[in-house]
């Protein structure tokens, strides 16, 4: 008799594609930039200008072609993903082409000027007025184009099935983000130093009461169930979408639940990014630390918490040299938003640990007498949680 084949499961496919990807970058370290090809998007005014390779090094390459090198490279090594889980290959490449080229579109468009130039950049771009969005709306452009397929072109969503694996890609790109919240440390060694303390202070905010607070609201007052209510408070309090899949994850909440969640997170951002800068401005310009942190706080993605910081910079800066003659160091403000964000993100791999060891020990406990085993621990944790561990260290 045939042996089943066994599959490989998709936090611990997460942990390898985000860790191949990962060593490989490290070639600059050698002289040998191996992922400098990879696309990416910028703000621009001529579409022309939208596309560029991600390295310096592959400057003389248009951005058209990184672009189709980006999805060639990436078609494979998913493609390969797809055949470790069991996926239909052929039914798979054909899905993630189709995502690949709607998603560039909606980032692209997301890139345009008009609508992703932040108020301190209008001069840059020499135009009058922006809707002050970030290249973040990309997500939101995503998101609406994902509601009109799912919902009146239901035949296409199918048939693109296979490749909509929202929680896989979402894990990878978890497992590189410990290495770019490294690269961020490094590069403002002085200021970790300055902001250590604001960092821990986040961490206990964040986690001890933010989340408390957001989980005890969403249980109590709006009788939402623990499955939605844990990547809720871990999207509102933590650091967005990273957080509601990471601890989604540990509570075993089904794959719709922390999507949904980071979604509204992403929307609810873009309105923070618009108003709180001058918020900031108004009330803390004589605390430019108090506001940096404040940004990394309140803004929940990473990318439009650091945007904020920079808009917050700006602004705070221009108040305190007209209203009081001080001039602040350009890009503080800016810096603290970034690191006191990355202080609570490192923290994200122990909360989910310690959610896993809740939910196992005294939430899905079958009988007063259990004990609660390491195996059961172990199953429950999220793999892909190690990947952004480790590469943060490495």
């Amino acid at each position: 008799m045939q042996g089943k084949r066994v599959h490989l499961s998709e936090d611990w496919l997460a942990l390898a594609l985000g860790l191949f990807i990962f060593f490989v970058s490290l070639g600059t370290l050698v002289g040998a930039d191996l992922l400098g090809w990879v696309v990416k998007t910028k703000v621009y005014t001529d579409i022309a200008e939208s596309l560029a390779p991600v390295s310096q090094a592959y400057s003389g390459m248009s951005g058209p072609v990184s672009l189709l090198v980006t999805y060639l490279f990436f078609t494979a090594l998913m493609a390969a993903g797809a055949a470790a889980l069991g996926a239909d290959v052929k039914r798979f490449v054909k899905g993630f082409t189709a995502v690949f080229v709607v998603s560039y579109v909606c980032w692209v468009l997301g890139s345009y000027a008009h609508i992703a130039a932040t108020s301190n950049e209008l001069d840059k771009y020499g135009i009058g007025w922006s809707m002050n969005l970030t290249p973040e709306a990309g997500y939101i452009i995503a998101l609406i184009v994902g509601l009109i397929v799912g919902n009146f072109l239901p035949q296409l969503g199918a048939s693109w099935k296979e490749a909509i694996r929202p929680e896989l890609y979402v894990k990878t790109a978890v497992v590189l983000l410990g290495g770019t919240l490294a690269v961020k440390a490094a590069a403002r060694g002085g200021l970790v130093k300055t902001v250590m303390f604001q960092g821990m202070g986040a961490i206990l905010v964040a986690y001890l009461i933010f989340w408390a607070v957001v989980y005890y609201v969403a249980r109590r007052w709006f009788r939402f169930s623990r499955e939605w209510s844990v990547p809720l408070a871990s999207g509102i309090s933590i650091c967005g979408v990273s957080a509601a899949i990471a601890t989604g994850s540990a509570i075993r909440a089904r794959p719709v639940v922390p999507i949904m969640v980071s979604s509204l997170v992403v929307v609810f951002a873009v309105v923070e990014l618009v108003l709180l800068p001058f918020l900031a401005q108004t009330f803390l310009w004589r605390e430019p630390m108090v506001a940096g942190s404040w940004m990394a706080l309140a803004v929940k993605t990473d990318g439009a918490a650091v945007a904020s910081g920079a808009v917050a910079d700006a602004l705070i800066r221009a108040k305190a040299l007209e209203e009081a003659g001080i001039r602040y160091e350009p890009d503080w403000i800016m810096n603290v938003s970034a690191m006191v964000k990355v202080f609570i993100d490192i923290f994200i791999g122990v909360w989910a640990f310690i959610l896993a060891w809740i939910w196992s020990a005294k939430i899905e406990r079958r009988n007063a007498g259990d004990t609660v085993k390491v195996r059961e621990i172990w199953e429950r944790f999220p793999k892909f949680v190690l990947g952004y561990a480790g590469t943060f260290l490495v």
